[in-house]
């Protein structure tokens, strides 16, 4: 589950990798592996991050993966 639009919006404000691993008193690399789906964010690491980085940004927006998009027909 890459999470695209968490990616996106980290980009758009610079925010750092680190900067979430600091915010989450957690390893640089667990981050990292969250970020490109390998493990998913807990949904209270998932508010925190929301609430300290992006709070004008809806959280189902942040963290949603492209498995969790509906599908068009």
């Amino acid at each position: 589950m890459v999470l695209r639009n968490l990616r996106a919006e980290m980009a758009r404000i610079d925010v750092k990798t680190a900067d979430i691993a600091e915010l989450l008193s957690v390893r640089y690399g667990t981050v990292n592996d969250k970020l490109n789906g390998k493990t998913d964010f807990s949904v209270s690491h998932a508010a925190k991050i929301k609430n300290e980085f992006f709070p004008e940004q809806d959280i189902e927006y942040l963290f949603e993966s492209k498995e969790n998009k509906p599908c068009k027909n």
